[in-house]
Parts: C-alpha cells; structure tokens; sequence
C-alpha cells in the first residue's frame, strides 16, 4: 500500500511506533510510540544508552524487523511505501536495493580480499558503483587486493562502508560503527561516513551512545525508554576530524 502525503524531500516517516518482545512476564516494551521524519540527504543521530530502543528503531526503518502497532514508510519516486505490514520478499528487496547497513563488527568474509568483499555486493546491485571507486571514496585504494586479515580494525569497517554504499544505497544505515574502535581510528571511519553524506548526498542515519558523534549531524534525537524524548538541530555542525572522546 502506497501513500503520497508526504513531501518529496521525506525519506522516513514513523507514526506512533511501537515495538514489543516476548509475551507475559517477560515482555519487554522495546519502542513506545516514536514519531518522526527523516529527510532526503539528512546526517542523523540516534543517541542514546543501551537499551533505549535506537537499535529497534533503526532495524525497524531498515526493513530487519518489523513493528508491533504504528506505521513507519519510506518515500521513494513519489510514493510513500509502507514498511510495517510488508511481506518478507518485500522487506528482503528493499534491504537489497535501497538501504546500506554498517554495523559494530564488520562481517566480511576473511578469505576474500577488500575488493572481493566489495564485489559481493555490486555483483547483485541493480546500478552499482565499480567496487574499486566505492574503496576509493572511503580511502582505501591501496589497500584494496589486500585480505581482510592484513587489515586494521578501521580498515575493515571502511571496507564495510565501501561494501554498503558500492549499490548506491537511498539510506545508510550504521549502528554503533566505531563503538570497537578507538578514537583516532573512529575518527578515520566517521571521516568516510562524512564523505559518503557529502559527496553522495545518502541520507545517513548513526545510531550511538557516544555523545561526542552528535556534533557531526544535523539533527540528533536523543532516546530514553523507547521513546525520542529530544531533538536537537545542530546549525554549526562540526567535522568529523575535530571531534574528540
């Protein structure tokens, strides 16, 4: 089912979502009626501590789980679609066609070299990037024919951008994607997503407990108890270079 009541610069839109684990006793109230809008070319964070739902919340607008009530859609040529209430296939296309997923541990495939990994995923893609420009946007052409193992923990995640945006993805998705990584090296990965944002014009979401990420985004949406208790517009956002934790 499609709408067309949103503007054309709207890529998500949720209504009073709400997402419940287990049953009884054990129930877990993961989101309690989360409202927002994420617009085309937006550099948003999600922060919050463990626990506060950003992770339900981002897996449900990438199309990982789906919601308990409420309705969460996504806007794409002229059209909102909706994601609570599709199909599996359904959700399983958009994942492979219009969302790129970063996440805390890179899982590449060892065995295979960086740009092997990337190549993965251009080889399903629709209209992809060459795998060695998608390497290249994110700094690492000399490292390309080099295994996984041969590579930092920030080369990797990088490796892991590449791979995620190489399908030229309408959203980038990241969950936690410096929290194994030290400041510098985060740093280094942060400078890529930056670039991807920039450059590309993805709209890119970063979900985080680490307050210092919040100054690099343009809105950030701070979480608590499974709900979006505030949100902040950065009108001086700062480079990711210059952030310190």
């Amino acid at each position: 089912m499609t709408h067309n009541t949103a503007p054309a610069e709207c890529v998500f839109v949720a209504r009073n979502l709400t997402k419940v684990y287990g049953e009884g006793a054990t129930t877990v109230q993961a989101l309690s009626g989360v409202d927002l809008r994420i617009m085309q070319g937006e550099f948003v964070v999600l922060l919050g501590a463990s626990g506060s739902g950003k992770s339900t919340l981002l897996n449900i607008l990438g199309g990982l789980d789906h919601a308990t009530a409420g309705s969460a859609q996504w806007f794409h040529q002229g059209e909102l679609h909706e994601l609570t209430g599709a199909s599996d296939a359904e959700l399983t296309r958009y994942r492979r066609e219009h969302v790129g997923f970063v996440f805390q541990f890179y899982n590449l495939i060892p065995s295979l070299t960086a740009l092997e990994n990337v190549a993965l995923v251009t080889d399903m893609a629709t209209a992809p990037m060459r795998p060695e420009d998608a390497l290249a946007l994110v700094g690492l052409t000399e490292r390309m024919d080099h295994f996984v193992s041969q590579l930092s923990g920030g080369e990797q995640q990088r490796v892991a951008i590449a791979r995620a945006i190489a399908k030229r993805p309408q959203v980038l998705l990241c969950d936690e994607p410096t929290g194994a990584l030290d400041c510098a090296t985060g740093i280094v990965v942060l400078q890529a997503i930056e670039k991807v944002n920039r450059d590309l014009g993805t709209t890119t979401v970063i979900i985080t407990h680490n307050a210092a990420i919040a100054d690099m985004a343009d809105r950030v949406m701070r979480m608590a108890g499974g709900r979006i208790v505030d949100i902040q517009v950065n009108h001086h956002k700062v480079a990711a270079s210059t952030l310190r934790w």
